[in-house]
C-alpha cells in the first residue's frame, strides 16, 4: 500500500488534463448522467480497481462474483496497472467502466466535472460510514459514493531502541512536548529520534494537530496561511533543526518505514501499511503503535481513502449501487480486512474489526480526529510547489511556504 500513498501524484497530470481538455471540449460530462439510457435488466457490470496486489484483486474479484451469481448479474472485475491513468482516459474517452476505485486526492477532479454519479444518498444507513471520509467525498454539498476503506497516520516505536535510549513506557509522548523531550533523550544517545516523510501526507498531521488544514471544509477557499498552520510548521522546524526528526533521504532511505525498519530512527509516522511491509522487509523489528501525539488544539491525524465511484455515464446505475452496497456491507469489509488488511469504513463494525487486529486499535480510532486530503480540483501543479515548500523546510520560512500555497490555490480555484 505504501507505494501507492507515496507516489499516487506522479502520473495524475496527463490524465487529469485529458480528463479536463475534453470536458472544455464539450464532451458532455456535466450532462451525461442525464442522458445516459438506463437499463432496468441483468447488468454486465465492469468494474476497474487499483490494486495492491493478488490478495486484494482474488478478494474483490470473489466478492464480485458472489453478488452477480445472487442477484443475476454479471460483473467483470480488472485490475488497473496505473488507475489514475487508466480511468482518467476512460473517461474522457467517454467509455468509462460502470464502477470504479477513486482515490480522494482524485476525487474532487472528476466529480467537478461530472464524470460520476452523485449517488451516496442512496447508499442504505450511509451515515454508518465515519464522518471524516463522508466528509471527503462530499463535493458542492452531495455525498457522491460510498467510501472503501481508509488509512490513518499513527507513531510507531521501535521498543528495543526506546529501551536503548533509557526510555520507558512512560515516556511514550502524547503531546508534542513529550515528544520533543523523548527525542531530546533519543539523540543524546547518538540515534535519531524520528523519521519524517517530507511530504503533505506526513507534516500535515501537525497542522490538523494545531487545529489547521490546508483548505476549508468545503474545498472552496485556502486556509493555509493561519497562526495555527505557521506554529505547526514552526514546530516541525524545530524537530529538523534540531536533528530530532530527519527526513527519509537524509537516513539514505526510500519512505519512512524503511528507515525505521533498518533501525535508523527510534520513531516514525506512517500508516497501518507499514504492518505488511515490516512483515515482509523487516520481520524481527518489534514496535508498538500508538496515536500520534496531540497538539495544542488536540488530538489530529490524516486519513487516506477511496470510495466506489459509479460512472454518469454508466447504463446500469441502480445495479451499481446495489453492487456497491454489497461491496461496503459490514461483514464484506471484515473479510476484506482480514484478505489484504484494509481498514473498513463503517463504524459498525469496529469493535469487530479490533477485536480481530487489536495492534491496529490507534490506527482505527484516529477515524474519529482525521482530516481528509485537499478536496478541490485543479490543484496538482499547487500541492507539488507545496511539497517543494516542505522539502525545504529546515532552512525555509513557515509563513511563506503556507502563503504560497493559498497564492497559487486561489489561482488554480480562480479566486
Amino acid at each position: 500500500m505504501t507505494p501507492r500513498i507515496l507516489t499516487r501524484a506522479t502520473v495524475a497530470g496527463l490524465a487529469a488534463a485529458a480528463l479536463f481538455g475534453s470536458a472544455a471540449c464539450g464532451s458532455g460530462f456535466d450532462d451525461s448522467g442525464k442522458d445516459a439510457k438506463q437499463s432496468s435488466g441483468p447488468a454486465n457490470l465492469q468494474i476497474m480497481i487499483g490494486s495492491s496486489g493478488d490478495a486484494e484483486t482474488k478478494a474483490v474479484q470473489d466478492a464480485a462474483a458472489k453478488w452477480a451469481s445472487a442477484s443475476g448479474n454479471t460483473a467483470t472485475v480488472t485490475p488497473a496497472q496505473d488507475l489514475t491513468q487508466q480511468l482518467g482516459q476512460a473517461l474522457a474517452g467517454g467509455t468509462p467502466p460502470d464502477v470504479f476505485y477513486v482515490d480522494a486526492t482524485r476525487f474532487a477532479d472528476y466529480a467537478s466535472v461530472g464524470a460520476l454519479e452523485p449517488y451516496g444518498d442512496k447508499v442504505s444507513n450511509k451515515d454508518d460510514f465515519y464522518e471524516s471520509l463522508r466528509n471527503t467525498f462530499t463535493y458542492d454539498g452531495k455525498l457522491y459514493c460510498a467510501p472503501k476503506d481508509f488509512s490513518t497516520l499513527a507513531l510507531e516505536i521501535n521498543t528495543d531502541l526506546w529501551a536503548k535510549a533509557g526510555l520507558t513506557d512512560a515516556d511514550v509522548p502524547t503531546n508534542w512536548d513529550q515528544l520533543t523531550a523523548a527525542s531530546q533523550k533519543i539523540k543524546a544517545k547518538g540515534m535519531v529520534a524520528l523519521a519524517l516523510g517530507d511530504t503533505r501526507d506526513r507534516i500535515g498531521a501537525f497542522m490538523v494537530e494545531n487545529g489547521g488544514w490546508l483548505m476549508s471544509k468545503d474545498g472552496k477557499q485556502p486556509t493555509a496561511d493561519t497562526p495555527e498552520n505557521v506554529q505547526a510548521l514552526e514546530y516541525v522546524k524545530s524537530l529538523l533543526t534540531n536533528g530530532y526528526a530527519k527526513f527519509p533521504k537524509q537516513l539514505d532511505a526510500g519512505w519512512s518505514g524503511e528507515a525505521f525498519g533498518k533501525g535508523k530512527a527510534v520513531m516514525t509516522i506512517e500508516g497501518n501499511w507499514i504492518k505488511g511491509a515490516l512483515q515482509n522487509d523487516f520481520p524481527k523489528v518489534k514496535y508498538q503503535v500508538v496515536p500520534l501525539p496531540a497538539g495544542p488544539k488536540g488530538q489530529g491525524t490524516l486519513s487516506f481513502t477511496q470510495c466506489w465511484g459509479i460512472a454518469a455515464k454508466s447504463k446500469y446505475k441502480e445495479q451499481a449501487i446495489k453492487f456497491v452496497e454489497a461491496m461496503t456491507a459490514g461483514d464484506q469489509q471484515i473479510a476484506f480486512a482480514k484478505a489484504f488488511g484494509v481498514m473498513p469504513s463503517r463504524q459498525s463494525v469496529r469493535d469487530q474489526y479490533t477485536s480481530e487486529f487489536p495492534a491496529d486499535k490507534p490506527f482505527i480510532e484516529g477515524a474519529a480526529y482525521a482530516q481528509g486530503p485537499v478536496n478541490a480540483p485543479k490543484m496538482d501543479s499547487v500541492l507539488r510547489d507545496l511539497e517543494a515548500g516542505l522539502q525545504g523546510l529546515a532552512a525555509g520560512d513557515p509563513k511563506t511556504i503556507l502563503s504560497n500555497f493559498d497564492k497559487n490555490a486561489k489561482a488554480a480555484l480562480g479566486g
